[in-house]
């Protein structure tokens, strides 16, 4: 936004309206170094925000998929990706927890989000070998990135470093 663009440069979270931010970022690459992505991966994004982490995980991926529960985020983003032709993401405005199971399965998930726990959506959505970093904890409590590989259904995590990020939206909040 015109208001935070004088700080664009700086490692830190900025406001994009909306009571959201973007990730600071160090944290985004440090999400996107975790998905190990090769260039031929359908990512899924959960929580859009300005559509910069689209934009970066659009470099480093064949095609992104990212859900935003603000509608005026999600509107707002879809035409700043357009603007930059980052023409292999896809934005979709909805409640990221249950994912986008149109497009699914997925090789690699990143979720921008901290939540208590993994959404199940997600972890159904993500194909079997597949990665998923997100941010997780409780709300004014320790947050950890978690890195997790699907094997057999489930998902196999660790943690990789700590972590502050906002907490996700919800319908009807």
């Amino acid at each position: 936004p015109a208001a935070a663009r004088d700080r664009a440069y700086e490692d830190a979270a900025l406001d994009i309206g909306h009571g959201q931010t973007t990730s600071q970022p160090y944290v985004l690459s440090l999400m996107a170094e975790q998905l190990g992505l090769t260039g031929k991966e359908r990512v899924l994004e959960i929580g859009t925000g300005s559509g910069y982490d689209a934009a970066v995980l659009a470099t480093l991926a064949h095609d992104v998929y990212s859900v935003e529960i603000v509608p005026g985020l999600a509107v707002a983003a879809r035409l700043a990706l357009a603007r930059e032709a980052c023409l292999n993401v896809h934005v979709k405005q909805g409640d990221g927890t249950l994912g986008w199971r149109d497009y699914g399965p997925y090789d690699a998930i990143m979720v921008t989000a901290a939540a208590p726990a993994v959404p199940r959506a997600l972890v159904d959505q993500l194909k079997d070998g597949g990665v998923l970093v997100m941010p997780a904890g409780d709300r004014g409590g320790r947050q950890v990135l978690l890195r997790g590989v699907k094997r057999g259904g489930k998902l196999h995590g660790r943690e990789v470093a700590e972590v502050k990020l906002v907490p996700p939206l919800t319908v009807g909040r």
